[in-house]
């Protein structure tokens, strides 16, 4: 390959070439003397005018076929070269394209350091892979430990919802009888092998055990799957207590995650497999349509307080558990809550574009998205769905820009070996990158492919879905659509589409004799006025939101609820470990019910006076009084 070594411009894109193509082709400036000795052949001009590929038969290219028969002699780099031979249209607008760029090098050397930095070389993933695992596994450690202190009130056998009834509601909604092996299939849980409080803690620790060795590293690739197959057995049967987007963001992450894991016993990260960058780009596409989509939902909801700008005037105070900072942050004048949701609008809507743009771009996109996850996880407690957002936008960033963050320390006893600086050519006597042992211990093509084909092909019909464009999709492609949806891994998303104006929350209360109640109150929701919101995350305490979703509608479309007061009655010691105070310590009450209140942010002055973050006002009753005799 001979090009122009006075360019800046040719020498940038010949070493990413050097790197991409290895010591395949030999590369020399035409201003070498030697060049022209060596080919006599080639006239002077024509150097000066094009780069030029000389074949080992003596063939002579240039222009943008060099280019192409160059890319083709490295790995997967053939199939421009083809397009080039069989479109003659191809051909002939990359010729006029390379015309374009030959002319105004000086143009095009500006765009490209402003698209990818100095920093030219191809990209490697190694050490962003290493922090996503790691934080993966930080997560699933969350996870699993904060539904580990919770689950036998959730659905122990003394719990709201008893697994062993939920389990016995599936098996015959499903007629597992009949089914065999393919209940496994309809209903995804290892609670078919048994439903007891010693099992479903032992997912739990099992879950938390497997998330530290992620951590550690120790076989990436069978922890993440059977991490997966645990919070998905969890998730199905723990119902509508699991069943908001962050678990369902977490087991379509942590089913991609497995394939972009290196399988190796203990790899380290100087001696791991290469990630595969088809992967890699589905993990960005779940980052796009995470973000996409929640931007999309809120204006094809058609509602009002969004398409107007005005949601945030309510979002603070009506979210489900918001924090003393989304106190503040509601006393906001309207104007700037109206240039917030506006600049929410453009970091959903437009933002995640950038993740498929060049490097530099891309890094913007990342900086952009994890601030906004950190604004998000002030103003409210989302879970661990902030964390795992940002773990996803650590995906945007490669090795070079991750080093870059890293102390120094840290950042010579993870990655000792610098990658050569542009201009620097490669030596020829290191291995070739694409040609390593290693790569062996990466998954085959003959996985990730059909892996990216059904997620991509899902992903847009789940788009068509959304947009309500009337595609005919061929009945095979919606029966794997249907066929694959208890597993809960191709998901839509959609955060907050309508807004709630206003806040409702359920009060239950306790009386031994009909006329004087006592309230229950809740570690974290709403309850005492003058109580603080709390920071819980990445905890959730999915009793008190569970709580704000019933709020929504009746008791009649929350039977869990019925069933919590009935165990409340009961004392049973699971359900009241969720709850902050028992009013009733010695004994329980006779009656129960539950009222409601509409609650609201107080302002500056309120607050200094009486000290009350929150006023209320009683709307009714929610759930008539009744007695554990009239249950029975």
């Amino acid at each position: 390959m001979i090009y122009d070594g006075d360019c800046n411009f040719c020498k940038l894109w010949v070493h990413r070439w050097q790197h991409s193509i290895g010591d395949r082709l030999d590369y020399l400036p035409f201003q070498d003397p030697s060049v022209a000795a060596r080919f006599p052949e080639v006239p002077h001009g024509q150097f000066e005018t094009a780069v030029q590929l000389i074949e080992a038969d003596g063939r002579v290219y240039g222009g943008a076929e060099a280019i192409f028969r160059a890319l083709a002699h490295g790995p997967h780099g053939d199939w421009l070269l083809d397009w080039y031979e069989h479109s003659a249209i191809f051909a002939r607008v990359t010729e006029w394209g390379y015309r374009v760029v030959a002319g105004h090098r000086g143009f095009f050397s500006s765009l490209t350091r402003l698209a990818w930095g100095r920093h030219l070389d191809p990209p490697t993933y190694n050490l962003a892979r290493w922090a996503f695992l790691r934080s993966l596994g930080l997560i699933y450690l969350i996870a699993f430990v904060s539904l580990w202190v919770q689950i036998l009130g959730l659905v122990g056998s003394n719990g709201i919802h008893p697994a062993y009834s939920a389990m016995g509601a599936m098996q015959l909604n499903a007629d597992a009888a009949h089914l065999g092996l393919n209940r496994y299939h309809l209903v995804p849980t290892l609670c078919w092998f048994k439903t007891t409080d010693g099992f479903l803690t032992f997912q739990c620790a099992a879950g938390a055990t497997l998330a530290v060795l992620l951590i550690i590293g120790l076989a990436p690739a069978p922890c993440l799957f059977l991490l997966w197959l645990i919070y998905l057995s969890l998730t199905t049967v723990c119902r509508e207590f699991l069943s908001f987007q962050w678990d369902i963001l977490l087991l379509e992450t942590g089913f991609l995650a497995i394939f972009l894991a290196p399988l190796q016993l203990w790899p380290r990260l100087a001696r791991a497999a290469p990630p595969s960058r088809l992967v890699l780009w589905l993990l960005r596409w779940l980052l796009f349509k995470l973000m996409f989509q929640s931007g999309c939902v809120k204006l094809l909801s058609g509602d009002l307080a969004w398409r107007k700008f005005t949601a945030l005037t309510f979002h603070y105070e009506t979210q489900p558990l918001p924090t003393w900072i989304g106190w503040y942050a509601h006393q906001l004048p309207a104007w700037a809550q109206w240039v917030c949701a506006a600049a929410m609008f453009a970091i959903e809507l437009l933002v995640p574009f950038l993740i498929f743009a060049p490097r530099r771009p891309r890094q913007f996109a990342c900086i952009v998205l994890v601030v906004f996850q950190a604004l998000i996880f002030l103003t409210g407690n989302y879970c661990f769905f902030n964390l795992l957002t940002v773990a996803l936008c650590l995906l945007l960033l490669d090795d070079a820009a991750l080093k870059a963050c890293l102390p120094a320390t840290l950042r010579n006893s993870l990655c000792p070996a610098e990658p050569p600086q542009s201009g620097t050519p490669r030596d020829a006597s290191l291995p070739d990158p694409q040609r390593s042992p290693l790569n062996r211990w990466k998954w085959p093509v003959q996985i990730t492919v059909p892996l990216a084909a059904i997620a991509v092909v899902i992903s847009l019909l789940q788009f068509s879905l959304m947009f309500r464009v009337p595609v005919p999709w061929p009945r095979p492609l919606l029966a794997v659509y249907e066929w694959l949806e208890p597993f809960r891994s191709f998901n839509s998303y959609g955060l907050f589409a309508v807004m709630t104006t206003s806040r409702s929350e359920i009060i239950i209360e306790g009386s031994d004799d009909g006329v004087a109640w006592r309230p229950y109150e809740f570690k974290y929701k709403p309850g005492d006025v003058k109580r603080r919101p709390r920071f819980v995350e990445p905890h959730q305490p999915r009793l008190d939101w569970q709580m704000w979703f019933a709020a929504l509608g009746t008791y009649r479309q929350n039977p869990w609820l019925i069933n919590c007061s009935v165990r409340l009655l009961q004392a049973s010691p699971p359900v009241l470990a969720l709850l902050e105070r028992n009013p009733f310590p010695t004994a329980p009450p006779r009656y129960i019910r539950a009222m409601t209140y509409d609650y609201h942010f107080t302002d500056f002055a309120t607050r200094r006076k009486t000290g009350a973050w929150w006023r209320r006002q009683e709307k009714g009753l929610y759930l008539p009084a009744f007695s554990l005799s009239e249950v029975r």
